[in-house]
């Protein structure tokens, strides 16, 4: 059984602008190779659904590579590189246990319910303000909105948003591997602590309000997590809420400006809104994610030794077409039922799934109700490829529609 490293694989650059700005080209020529596998200048690219959906469920030979990361960004020593290698997405067994359960009641399914009105209201605030513009950068207008639910499930005044938002922007671009950028990348992290360390001070030790910040200090007091734990969980909280959703929006009304019949129904009927959504997470999503072989194991005739750095192409592996039939059309009623890959596989699933689906559902009920005959007016930017994928910029015009009372189905 051959190795991984002796097959003949073709070479993805996927930290390429080139990549980014569409990485379909190499992925038919991957496949033209070999079924699931690629090689790419920072490990082994695993291209097939099937194997994805395998090999992301070994957890016990599998582990998440915060310390070659901070190596390829040469951060140890920074509070980002400590962040990289010690928060809850890189975390393990029993801490990881502790760390998720601290948090995990406030994104199940049943809060995420009752936070819809929430969501519905404030993008309607938001509409009301950029929906009569008639233009401008759907990726701007994007960024507004569930970050603000995010504060509001922290019970954190959505004044100190402005002051943060860059900061932000730039944590979430943080794990993309561009390694020029980690002098911004770290004081953005400093600024991002010095944030969440007022927030805690300002709220104190008394709680009352019953909001998730008052349920992770509660966890701190009780020693569910320390005071280090609490403040990168926050940081993480707010990262979250920020960027990952942000970009599925923006990838949504891409999706939905080259299918005009499909945004107008998701206007007038929330039940296909959210097949629309649906299939979305299946044509494309933010979020890559990689993991470092700690055991070495054989998947499908090839011997992947301990060491191996595998990529896994979460954003576009929906597009696999030895899994869904005619991939790159967009299709909200296509016949395939397999899951969305898009939140992960294993312990390490995403947990704010609900409530990012649930915050684009909402949004792009709305949006597509005050924003009619949306338009394509300028070049359309793409972030890189590892990480957090996304779009950069999204100029758009329409037609705007006044604000009346929206009819919505209740969840």
């Amino acid at each position: 059984m051959p190795t991984i490293n002796e097959l003949e694989l073709e070479t993805m650059p996927i930290a390429s602008a080139e990549f980014g700005d569409d990485p379909m080209p190499w992925f038919n020529s991957a496949r033209q190779k070999h079924a699931w596998l690629a090689a790419s200048e920072i490990g082994f690219v695993i291209t097939g659904y099937k194997a994805i959906d395998d090999i992301l469920r070994l957890d016990d030979k599998l582990t998440m590579p915060g310390e070659a990361i901070v190596d390829i960004m040469g951060a140890k020593g920074t509070g980002w590189g400590d962040f990289a290698v010690d928060q809850m997405l890189v975390a393990s067994g029993e801490r990881h246990k502790r760390l998720r359960g601290s948090a995990s009641t406030a994104f199940g399914p049943g809060n995420v319910k009752r936070l819809r009105p929430l969501m519905r209201e404030t993008v309607s605030a938001i509409l009301d303000e950029w929906a009569p513009k008639g233009a401008f950068d759907f990726a701007e207008f994007a960024s507004q909105f569930p970050v603000r639910v995010m504060f509001a499930l922290l019970g954190t005044s959505t004044e100190h948003l402005p002051s943060i938002i860059k900061y932000l922007e730039i944590h979430g671009e943080s794990f993309n591997l561009e390694v020029e950028k980690m002098p911004m990348i770290e004081d953005g992290y400093q600024r991002l602590w010095k944030f969440v360390d007022g927030l805690i001070a300002e709220r104190g030790t008394d709680g009352g309000r019953g909001d998730l910040l008052d349920v992770m200090i509660a966890a701190r007091e009780s020693g569910q997590v320390n005071d280090k734990e609490l403040h990168q969980l926050l940081i993480l909280m707010f990262a979250a809420g920020y960027d990952t959703t942000k970009n599925l929006l923006i990838l949504l009304m891409r999706s939905l400006l080259d299918n005009p019949e499909v945004y107008r129904r998701c206007g007038e009927d929330f039940d296909y809104a959210r097949k629309v959504v649906k299939e979305q997470l299946r044509f494309a999503t933010p979020s890559n994610t990689m993991r470092l072989v700690a055991e070495g194991f054989a998947y499908d005739g090839v011997e992947i030794p301990a060491g191996t750095m595998l990529i896994f192409p979460l954003t576009i592996s929906g597009r696999d077409p030895a899994v869904f039939s005619d991939p790159m059309a967009f299709n909200p009623d296509r016949p395939e039922r397999q899951p969305s890959q898009a939140f992960g596989r294993g312990m390490h699933m995403c947990l704010g799934q609900f409530l990012a689906v649930a915050n684009v559902e909402e949004g792009i009920h709305l949006i597509t109700q005050r924003i009619a005959n949306p338009r394509l007016v300028g070049k359309v930017t793409w972030k890189p490829f590892p990480g957090v994928w996304g779009i950069t910029s999204l100029p758009i015009d329409f037609d705007p529609v006044p604000s009346q009372p929206a009819q919505v189905k209740q969840l």
